[in-house]
C-alpha cells in the first residue's frame, strides 16, 4: 500500500527534500513535516505496517535504514548513525527493534 494513501504526497516530498543531506535526519521534524503526528491512531498503525516491510510486527534496524525510501522511492538511506539514533529514540524496551506501540509513541513525540 502506498504511503500517499495516508499522507499527502507534497508533504512527503517536502520532508524528504529537507533531509536529503546525510546526517541531517531528525525523526521528530520529519514525522511532523509529513503530517504523521496529526493522523489518527489507526493511520499511524497503517504507516507502521508499511514500514514493517517483512510483516514481523516490528521495524528492525535494516528497515529503519530504509525509512525514507519507504515514504518515497526517491528517499535516501539513513546513515548508520542516523539509523542507530532513530532506533535508540523508539526502542523503549531495548530489544533492538521498534514495535507498533513504540512507533506510535515515537510519532507522538514529534
Amino acid at each position: 500500500m502506498p504511503m500517499t494513501q495516508y499522507l499527502a504526497e507534497a508533504d512527503i516530498k517536502s520532508a524528504l527534500d529537507a533531509f536529503q543531506t546525510p546526517g541531517s535526519f531528525d525523526h521528530k521534524k520529519f514525522f511532523a513535516m509529513v503530517g504523521l503526528k496529526k493522523k489518527s491512531t489507526e493511520d499511524v498503525k497503517k504507516v507502521f505496517e508499511i514500514l514493517d516491510q517483512d510483516s514481523s510486527g516490528f521495524i528492525e534496524e535494516d528497515e529503519l535504514k530504509l525509512v525514507l525510501k519507504s515514504f518515497h522511492a526517491n528517499g535516501r538511506e539513513l546513515s548508520d548513525s542516523e539509523t542507530k539514533a532513530l532506533l535508540a529514540a523508539g526502542d523503549e524496551d531495548h530489544d533492538g527493534k521498534i514495535g507498533a506501540e513504540e512507533f506510535a509513541k515515537l510519532v507522538a513525540q514529534a
